[in-house]
């Protein structure tokens, strides 16, 4: 079988991912904040939806499960028990998921909120990593319900996946992101280079995801907490009390809120 991976655009930047078996015509989706543009995609390209995939509850992610399960009655909703839907299956750290004979292991990756989950996938023994709104290209989630520390120690996780592992975010904020990112490091050519080409990519209506990790250590100052340049971009704008990488990423999160 085909196992093809493509965003879903939705509101004005949201990604809804979906995952499609080219043989048998069957989809799943994460995180669908809207049914339309789900329930447009699916009826274009002759599909059945089979299974929803949550990583949090904030609506824009969970806002079109109870309208995709009227239209499709046979959806599988997997989510966690604080995501505010109803899971035929409850997942949480260590669960897994199952997917056309792949398989998707659950992390609890918090920070954004408390309740956070992704969903690495084995594809080809590559993983591609279903990360809701904890790790964006060039950026991170904003600390909502859970705390600065979780997020650190989410990153520090998904870093140590390897290099050639794709990201899937479910937002369209590279460009914003990667222009904070040289605010801390103007001299960061990667940087420079990526906002050329995403720019140029979004201004044609594409998606500037998947990412791999080796690109992100590169250009996402939130997995460059050790690096110099980063420790003498955040320090130009704040007093740091340490530079411990927990200190300089909270620093960085601080310095985004208000970017």
């Amino acid at each position: 079988m085909s196992l093809i991976i493509t965003p879903i655009p939705a509101f004005t930047d949201n990604y809804i991912w979906a995952l499609v078996n080219d043989t048998n015509k069957q989809a799943i989706v994460i995180d669908p904040g809207q049914a339309q543009p789900v329930a447009d995609y699916l009826e274009q390209y002759g599909l059945e939806l089979t299974a929803i995939w949550i990583t949090h509850h904030h609506h824009d992610h969970v806002g079109g499960v109870a309208e995709l399960r009227e239209l499709y009655p046979m959806t599988h909703v997997v989510a966690s028990a604080e995501h505010g839907v109803k899971p035929d299956q409850v997942v949480k750290e260590g669960s897994s998921v199952s997917a056309w004979g792949y398989t998707a292991q659950v992390w609890a990756v918090p920070g954004h909120t408390e309740s956070h989950l992704a969903y690495v996938l084995d594809k080809e023994g590559h993983k591609q990593v279903f990360c809701g709104d904890t790790l964006f290209s060039a950026g991170c989630g904003r600390v909502f319900t859970g705390t600065i520390e979780q997020l650190h120690d989410s990153f520090k996780r998904f870093n140590k996946l390897p290099d050639n592992t794709l990201f899937y975010p479910a937002h369209e904020y590279t460009a914003a992101n990667l222009k904070f990112g040289l605010s801390i490091e103007p001299d960061n050519a990667a940087m420079q280079q990526c906002l050329t080409e995403v720019e140029s990519m979004t201004d044609l209506g594409q998606s500037s995801l998947p990412v791999t990790l080796a690109h992100e250590k590169q250009v996402n100052v939130f997995l460059r907490t050790q690096e110099l340049s980063v420790i003498d971009g955040v320090q130009n704008q704040v007093t740091l009390a340490d530079t411990k990488p927990l200190t300089v990423f909270a620093a960085l999160r601080a310095l985004k809120d208000e970017f």
